[in-house]
């Protein structure tokens, strides 16, 4: 299974420069030296929204999760990256239960460990 409406699948500037990229962020800067080690810089941030997009067209739903935001979904595989690497990465999406767009929204994506597999 994939996520619902993959093609339509969001990611958000301010998720990936704000958090995923920014290694001032207290939750997000272990993230953000994880992702640069792959290449990816903030002044391309359209590069990682679009592999994290990928991962989720291609890869499977590895869990689905009720909240009272609305319906998480993790789904766990490589992306592509520009060293060429193709690191494994959990990433985890929503479709909240009162949005009026199509699709899901990145909530967020990190590496998956050895001991995650």
């Amino acid at each position: 299974m994939h996520i619902p409406n993959p093609d339509q699948a969001r990611v958000e500037r301010p998720k990936i420069l704000e958090y995923l990229l920014n290694r001032e962020h207290p939750d997000g800067q272990s993230k953000a030296r994880f992702f640069e080690q792959c290449g990816f810089r903030r002044s391309q941030w359209r590069r990682l929204a679009e592999a994290l997009r990928n991962q989720a067209r291609r890869s499977e739903v590895t869990a689905v999760r009720e909240s009272p935001h609305g319906t998480r979904y993790v789904v766990e595989g490589p992306i592509d990256t520009p060293t060429g690497n193709r690191p494994e990465v959990r990433t985890v999406w929503i479709i909240e239960q009162d949005q009026s767009e199509p699709g899901s929204r990145l909530v967020t994506a990190y590496p998956l460990s050895s001991s995650d597999r």
